[in-house]
């Protein structure tokens, strides 16, 4: 009995291996020879300047660019950064080292932009010389055999041959093609604008990059809250956001006074009431110190220009006029105070901060009041008071007052907007319930505890200005529409070669025509391109369209137009020259 055991099938593999041939040693692969560094700079160039590389950097900048809206960013909202590292202890100085809070001007993103840059540059600039060398060139040879291209048509015709080889080329000239006329032959060529569209998009894209880093080196903006009879200057905003290459100094000096604003609203028809019917500022703006005086008028997308710095109106509200007497009678606030709308009937919210207020006994105080301002003063369903319009039709401030530690020595930024009340207590009456102001224009109140006076005088208007200067703006919106446009040529003009042959007829007078067409890639319309080539040649020769002269195959078949892929490429000898 054979032996099946693992003993026996060991014995068979070495009496194989015995027997077995030794094989012959496998040849060494050579290496390739290290490049020079000049050869390894010229193979970087090429990678670089490939499309392919240009597509991965474009997707590359797209994706770099997502941290800049997810973080808030330094130089638009430093408020913003502030917050975010205060909520992320952990993960915001990490943030902060990967430039995640200046994205834009960061070294990685920069790096890809500038890459990027040279990439579409380093592409197109040689496509740009061999582009302008075939827009000068001659259309091609006329093939030897022109039934072997995609679209192909023959008739018999009565004219000439050298007359109808002129009227060929007067018919493809009509159809926008460059014709040559040769020895026998007409050589017509079109669609060379589809690569001038090609170029169009790739420079444009060159330069809205450009025009867009501009942008982002040489721009700025700031805002600026004014009340009536107030006056701001350039270089002194509320808040200021610039370019990497741009600061606050870098605004005309400038200086504008707010005379006036003219705010109206729907009141007749029922379906729009308190809609806006008019925003103006009317401004008195000196281009520079010393400089004429004019006065303007700025209203909503109408801003007002002081060389390429545009001066817009942002905003508008209400600033209640609030003196404040302390306890031993001095005034202590006394100005026109801008309260923020909240609503669109201008239900407005403000503060008021009075760090040197003194009391009945000469102790220092600190006082800080909270405010409601309600243009047109009426009552909700629950009691409460709100505005019904945003006209100041009824005016009416609500207020409460706290006393206590304003933070303002801690020399910390505060939002002159909000009342921090950590460190504060509200007043109280007699009863011990917290005091509450509902005043209109005129009213005095007196605050209980020795604290002094606090009267509501009257209300004046304020405006929101935003100055701002993007110096790549318009060159942006041109390059993009050139981009567009070049863009469409480059999809829709088609790239069409056709000839036209001519020999003497072997039936009598008259000639026999050939005509053929090739495109560069799929192209369903070249069969009616070669079509309506030989029937319009036809018409100028005097020939009847259709009858026993229609088109037909070189076999006498009458001609059917191919059908499929008309661009399939074909292998066509041509003369010799």
């Amino acid at each position: 009995m054979a032996r099946t055991d693992e003993t026996h099938l060991d014995d068979l593999r070495d009496a194989y291996r015995d027997s077995a041939e030794p094989a012959a040693p496998r040849p060494r692969r050579e290496l390739a020879s290290e490049m020079a560094p000049r050869e390894f700079v010229r193979y970087c160039w090429r990678q670089l300047t490939s499309m392919r590389t240009a597509l991965f950097l474009l997707m590359l900048l797209a994706v770099a660019a997502v941290p800049g809206s997810t973080f808030p960013q330094e130089n638009n909202d430093p408020a913003g950064v502030a917050a975010w590292m205060a909520d992320h202890p952990s993960a915001g100085p990490w943030v902060e080292r990967l430039q995640g809070f200046h994205v834009y001007s960061s070294v990685w993103f920069s790096a890809v932009y500038l890459l990027l840059f040279i990439s579409l540059i380093g592409c197109v600039t040689p496509r740009v010389g061999v582009h302008w060398r075939s827009l000068r060139a001659k259309p091609p040879r006329t093939p030897a055999r022109l039934g072997k291209l995609p679209e192909h048509r023959s008739a018999e015709v009565g004219a000439a041959p050298q007359e109808v080889l002129e009227a060929a080329r007067a018919v493809l000239a009509r159809r926008r093609f460059r014709a040559e006329l040769r020895e026998g032959s007409v050589a017509a060529e079109k669609g060379h604008h589809r690569e001038t569209g090609n170029l169009l998009f790739h420079l444009s894209l060159v330069g809205l990059l450009v025009a867009i880093a501009s942008s982002s080196l040489f721009s700025y903006s700031g805002q600026r809250l004014v009340t009536t009879g107030g006056t701001m200057v350039g270089t002194t905003m509320d808040s200021f956001s610039g370019g990497t290459w741009t600061t606050a100094d870098d605004v005309p000096p400038f200086t504008l006074r707010l005379d006036s604003m003219d705010v109206s609203f729907e009141a007749q028809q029922t379906a729009q009431i308190g809609q806006p019917r008019t925003f103006a500022a009317n401004v008195t703006l000196t281009d520079a110190p010393g400089g004429r005086a004019q006065r303007e008028t700025i209203r909503v997308n109408h801003p007002a220009k002081v060389g390429h710095t545009q001066i817009s109106l942002s905003g508008n509200g209400y600033a209640p006029v609030i003196v404040v007497r302390d306890g031993q009678g001095d005034v202590v606030q006394d100005g026109a105070t801008p309260f923020l709308p909240q609503t669109a009937n201008y239900d407005s919210t403000g503060v008021v901060k009075v760090p040197d207020a003194v009391d009945a006994d000469g102790r220092p105080v600190q006082l800080g009041i909270q405010g409601v301002f309600l243009p047109t003063a009426s009552q909700n369903a629950d009691g409460s008071p709100v505005s019904s319009f945003p006209g100041a039709a009824n005016p009416v401030l609500v207020a409460k007052v706290w006393t206590g530690d304003l933070g303002l020595d801690e020399g910390v930024a505060q939002n002159v907007y909000t009342l921090d009340t950590t460190r504060m207590s509200e007043v109280t009456g007699a009863d011990g319930q917290p005091v509450a102001l509902t005043m209109k224009p005129g009213d005095v109140v007196t605050l209980p505890n020795g604290l002094g006076t606090v009267e509501f005088t009257g209300v004046e208007r304020f405006a929101s200005f935003d100055v701002r200067s993007t110096p790549g703006q318009s060159a942006a919106l041109v390059f993009a529409l050139l981009a567009a446009l070049g863009l469409v040529l480059s999809l829709f003009l088609p790239r069409r070669r056709v000839w036209v042959k001519a020999t003497a007829s072997g039936t009598g007078a008259g000639s026999a025509v050939e005509v053929a067409g090739l495109a560069r890639g799929n192209d369903a319309g070249l069969a009616e391109e070669v079509d309506a080539v030989l029937r319009r040649l036809r018409e100028a020769l005097g020939e009847p369209p259709g009858g026993p002269d229609a088109p037909q195959e070189p076999d006498g078949s009458p001609a059917v137009p191919a059908v499929g892929d008309h661009g399939a490429p074909a292998h066509v000898p041509e003369e010799s020259p």
